[in-house]
């Protein structure tokens, strides 16, 4: 199949260290190609692909110091795909609803996942209004707080089995990798590890708009001996990471539509106790891969119970549920179910 990915352009695909929706995009895109299919990504300038790029602007615009409009370069972008939509037999977009009055100018079949919370009051009339749009969910709580959309099926994300390896978890440490923001709880996770007295490593980005919170709550518990933070980090600094932790704190405050982080976790044999919000049920295996909680009691709990997990039998519940070669399959029978459909929109002039 000939088939485009439109990712967004806030981050370069792959990103070179945070960045869950652009990594989704590179891990899908390369493994397409692996099975055969002929794949264009649209993304950033900056972006490395084994297929071909189409630079929707020439850098991140989240590393790009100058003043730029995202609106408009993702309206442009959309714009070069409407033009070259004639060479694929599938479109597959990752940019929220931004693109939606576009395609429906649009003559070949596509398909849109969504990677956000869609829990937020203002989205239901977008999605009234576009009914005709097919999308996709990453799991199937996102889903639930947005029945107007047009759901076609639910696809969990996968990495690659070979880009994490299981580690001994011998470092006498509790892990945080995310972002440092509020609805992550990172302030949750520190106390939590001070309560069971252990060290805690954190590595998390910082976005502008959670700066004042980073810096006037997360700062100071960062004086403590036992919190190490380490910042944002790259593939090899989160295996790393996860090596050596005795599990993954993820003590979440919001409808996390998937938690990209918890695979990665599993990945390395690190059990994952999460906080039961969102998909935290779908992706992990009670007494296997971690524990789900509902509160900072069962949280301490299950810390002390997660030295009695077997971490190869984690990594192998891994390499069984969420490598990327599933994911593709998952993606490819539904572009061909579209294109067998002949779902598209007549093109307007």
């Amino acid at each position: 199949m000939r088939i485009a990915q439109v990712a967004p352009l806030h981050e370069s695909v792959p990103p070179p260290k945070y960045g869950g929706t652009e990594r989704v995009v590179a891990l899908l895109s390369e493994a397409l190609i692996e099975d055969g299919h002929d794949v264009t990504v649209y993304a950033t300038g900056d972006s490395t692909t084994t297929g071909k790029l189409r630079p929707g602007c020439e850098r991140a615009i989240r590393d790009n110091p100058d003043r730029v409009d995202p609106v408009v370069l993702h309206y442009l972008m959309f714009e070069q795909v409407l033009h070259e939509a004639s060479n694929f037999d599938v479109i597959h977009f990752h940019t929220d609803f931004l693109h939606f009055p576009f395609v429906r100018r649009l003559n070949r079949p596509h398909i849109t996942t969504l990677h956000g919370r869609l829990d937020l009051p203002h989205l239901k009339s977008i999605y009234r209004e576009y009914t005709d749009i097919p999308t996709v969910s990453i799991s199937r709580s996102q889903k639930t707080y947005l029945p107007e959309a047009n759901w076609v099926a639910t696809i969990y994300h996968g990495i690659g089995k070979n880009e994490l390896a299981a580690g001994d978890g011998n470092g006498g440490y509790l892990a945080f990798l995310g972002r440092m923001s509020p609805e992550k709880g990172p302030d949750k996770a520190i106390q939590i590890a001070r309560q069971a007295g252990m060290r805690i490593k954190m590595a998390a980005k910082v976005d502008p708009v959670d700066r004042e919170y980073f810096r006037s709550v997360i700062e100071p518990l960062l004086q403590h001996d036992s919190v190490e933070f380490i910042g944002e980090v790259d593939q090899k600094g989160k295996m790393e990471l996860l090596q050596g932790a005795s599990a993954l704190l993820f003590p979440i405050d919001w409808p996390e539509p998937f938690g990209l982080v918890m695979i990665e976790s599993m990945a390395c044999g690190t059990p994952v106790v999460a906080w039961n919000r969102g998909s935290v049920a779908e992706v992990v295996d009670e007494g296997i891969t971690g524990f789900i909680v509902h509160s900072d009691e069962e949280a301490l709990a299950a810390i002390e119970r997660c030295n009695r997990l077997d971490r190869t039998v984690c990594r192998a519940r891994f390499e069984h549920r969420f490598l990327k070669e599933r994911m593709m399959a998952d993606y490819v029978n539904l572009y061909e179910v579209l294109i067998e459909s002949g779902q598209t929109h007549e093109a307007v002039a």
